[in-house]
């Protein structure tokens, strides 16, 4: 009864005849269902912002910010985690995700993983957690025992906790110095959450990872400036981005790529001021990352 009492598993009045719906009809439907998530995200982007303030101040002191989830919620946090690397060029450590059940349930279920509260204090403690860190606890229900023994086992040491769940007043969020709570409604197909719920999450976690990289000196203009140019592709998009900040060709953009192995931010500061590659990796450093900093610090 208490799981029935949660938004996230009502029934959606809308789709209560949808197995007698045509296929646009069941399209429409769920397009239409989507539509809502955007603005329920809306109405929390105040609690976003008080989250990406703190992370971004914790990744910017050498602290690490983990995703806790079982199922879909934990395989969101995979898919945002592992994104960092290459397109921000962040440490493998920077962002994790710890999941209930292990790798393997990022592929396939692992039945009963989400129910063991211990389990997700364990799984964060064997990663060395100290107060230095930030820990998100991912949940549509906002009751998954995993995550909510994870946030518990946090912030006993010190750590900032943010929940992230879909129902109002959920039980994670008493253990959330930062609770977000988006309450995007009743689902088209009652309680799959790897629907409107989901999309809200990632939406969230899109805002997070991108923002904290934002303030954090991974960004230049609009451009990925810290992207890990280890493919033909993302070694395109560097000479693209440095054409478009310095206005070089795209012969020069190559060629000063291939002095500073393919590091944007270097090969920015160099054709913009004129310093040597050394120089120039030394101003970034000095100003913390900052690409416009440096410039002005040495022009």
């Amino acid at each position: 009864m208490e799981l029935a009492r949660l938004t996230t598993e009502q029934r959606n009045l809308q789709s209560m005849n949808m197995d007698q719906m045509s296929t646009e009809e069941i399209l429409r439907l769920i397009n239409d269902e989507d539509k809502k998530v955007a603005f329920a995200v809306e109405k929390v982007i105040p609690q976003v912002e008080m989250a990406i303030e703190r992370i971004s101040e914790v990744l910017s002191n050498g602290g690490r910010l983990f995703y806790i989830g079982a199922g879909t919620s934990g395989r969101l946090g995979v898919m945002d985690a592992s994104e960092c690397p290459p397109t921000f060029m962040t440490p493998p450590d920077m962002v994790q995700t710890v999941m209930a059940g292990g790798n393997n349930a990022v592929f396939e279920s692992v039945e009963g993983a989400e129910d063991n509260e211990a389990q997700g204090a364990t799984d964060l403690d064997v990663k060395g957690i100290t107060e230095q860190d930030v820990v998100v606890g991912i949940t549509a229900s906002g009751r998954t025992p995993y995550p909510i023994g994870a946030l518990k086992y946090a912030r006993g040491l010190g750590a900032y906790t943010i929940s992230l769940s879909c129902n109002e007043n959920p039980l994670i969020s008493s253990f959330a110095d930062c609770p977000i709570e988006v309450v995007v409604g009743p689902e088209v197909l009652t309680g799959s959450t790897r629907m409107k719920a989901a999309t809200a999450h990632k939406m969230i976690l899109n805002m997070i990872s991108t923002a904290v990289m934002v303030k954090n000196g991974k960004v230049y203009e609009n451009l990925m400036v810290d992207v890990c140019a280890n493919n033909h592709k993302l070694k395109e998009r560097a000479k693209r981005n440095i054409m478009e900040i310095t206005n070089v060709s795209y012969e020069k953009a190559e060629e000063i790529l291939q002095q500073t192995n393919y590091q944007v931010k270097p090969a920015i500061v160099v054709i913009k001021t004129g310093v040597s590659v050394q120089e120039a990796r030394v101003a970034i450093e000095k100003c913390n990352g900052y690409v416009r900093t440096a410039i002005e610090k040495l022009s």
